[in-house]
C-alpha cells in the first residue's frame, strides 16, 4: 500500500474468529475480510481493542497481520495495531508490519502504568524516531493514559511518522481542539474517531473518518452514514446515526466487551467461535437473551429475519423532534456560536 494513501473513511477493528480449540480460525476470518471490504469499508484495522489484542500472544497478533494482509491483496489500507509491552517490542512490531505492507500502524497510549504528559510525549516520541511506518496515535482515556492537545501538537511538529490519531473519547470538543492546533501545522495529518455514537458530528467537525466496531457487524451502514455525513445530508445522516446508536448501545452496554459484537457477527453469518475470556452460566444465559434483541435490530434493517416468535413493538423518539435538534446543533458548529 503507498505510503501517501489517506487515512481517512471507515476503517473495521475486526474481531478475529476462533475454531473449537481457541486458535485463529484462518479460513474464516479470511472469508470476514473479504466479507467487509465487498461491503464498503475503506480499510482494515486489526488487533485493535475490538479484535481483543491483549488476549492474544505476540506471535499471534503478527499471525493475524499476516493473513489479512495476504487475504487483502492490496484492496483498502491497513492499519495495524502494533501496540506491544514495552517500545522496544514495539517497534519491532512496526518493523514488521511495515514488511507486510500496512499502510500505517496504530498504537495505544501506555496503559497500567499512568504517565504524565511527558512521560506520554517521550513514549511516542522513541517509537516514532525508530519505527520505519507512519504511527496513528490511539487516544482510549477509558483503558490507558489520556494523550492531551499540547502532547499531540507537540508530536506532530517534531515527528513525520506521526500520521493521524484516533480518538476514543467521545469527546467533541477534545476533538475540536485537537484539530484546531494540529492541522494548521500539518494538513497532511489524519483525524479518525473511535466512538461512532458521534460519527455524524464528528465528520461535521472536521473529522477525516472513524475506527468502529459496529462496521464490523453492519458494515453498509456505517459507510452509509459516513458519506451522507460527507456529503452533509444532515437530515438523512441524522436518521442513520440514531439507527445505529441503538444497535451501538445494545452491543457495547448488554455484555462485557466485545461479546455482544460477536453475538451479532454470528447472526451476520459469519462464525465468530467462542472468544477467550471465560464466561459464567449467567453471562451465558443474558448473552443468548442479547442474540434476540439484536436479531430484532438486525431484522429491522433488513440483515436478518426475525427471531421465532417475533419481534416487540418499541417507541422511538419523535424523528421530527430529533432532526430540529441536530439541525440546530449543526448551525452552531458550522457558525462557530455557543449557547
Amino acid at each position: 500500500m503507498p505510503a501517501n494513501t489517506p487515512l481517512r473513511g471507515i476503517f473495521t477493528p475486526n474481531i478475529v474468529p476462533l475454531d473449537n480449540n481457541g486458535d485463529i480460525n484462518e479460513p474464516e476470518l479470511r472469508r470476514y475480510v473479504d466479507w467487509l471490504i465487498d461491503r464498503g469499508v475503506h480499510g482494515l484495522y486489526p488487533n485493535g481493542s475490538t479484535g481483543e489484542f491483549l488476549r492474544f500472544t505476540a506471535e499471534e497478533r503478527r499471525r493475524i497481520i499476516e493473513i489479512m494482509v495476504d487475504q487483502n491483496r492490496g484492496r483498502v489500507p491497513i492499519l495495524a495495531g502494533a501496540a506491544e509491552a514495552n517500545t522496544r517490542e514495539t517497534i519491532k512490531a512496526c518493523e514488521y508490519y511495515c514488511r507486510l505492507g500496512v499502510r500505517a500502524v496504530a498504537i495505544v497510549a501506555p496503559f497500567y502504568y499512568k504517565l504524565s504528559p511527558a512521560g506520554v510525549y517521550a513514549y511516542f516520541k522513541e517509537i516514532a524516531d525508530n519505527s520505519p511506518v507512519d504511527i496513528t496515535l490511539y487516544n482510549i482515556p477509558l483503558f490507558a493514559t489520556p494523550i492531551d492537545v499540547p502532547t499531540v501538537r507537540r508530536l506532530v511538529e517534531e515527528c513525520p511518522r506521526v500520521a493521524a490519531i484516533k480518538d476514543s473519547s467521545g469527546d467533541l470538543p477534545h476533538m475540536m481542539r485537537m484539530i484546531s492546533a494540529v492541522r494548521p501545522i500539518r494538513s497532511d495529518f489524519y483525524f479518525l474517531t473511535g466512538w461512532e455514537a458521534a460519527l455524524f458530528p464528528m465528520i461535521l467537525i472536521g473529522c477525516d473518518g472513524g475506527t468502529h466496531a459496529t462496521s464490523g457487524i453492519v458494515p453498509e451502514i456505517t459507510r452509509k452514514l459516513y458519506d451522507l455525513s460527507v456529503e452533509r445530508r444532515v437530515d438523512e445522516a441524522c436518521d442513520l446515526q440514531y439507527r445505529l446508536l441503538t444497535l451501538f448501545d445494545a452491543m457495547i452496554y448488554s455484555s462485557e466487551f466485545p461479546e455482544g459484537f460477536r453475538a451479532a457477527l454470528r447472526l451476520r453469518g459469519i462464525q465468530p467461535g467462542a472468544g477467550r475470556q471465560p464466561q459464567s452460566n449467567v453471562q451465558q444465559v443474558e448473552l443468548d437473551k442479547l442474540s434476540r434483541q439484536l436479531q430484532c435490530l438486525l431484522a429491522a434493517e433488513g440483515f436478518t429475519d426475525e427471531p421465532v416468535g417475533g419481534c416487540a413493538v418499541t417507541p422511538t423518539a419523535d424523528a421530527e423532534q430529533v432532526a430540529r435538534i441536530v439541525r440546530r446543533v449543526v448551525a452552531q458548529l458550522q457558525s462557530g456560536k455557543r449557547e
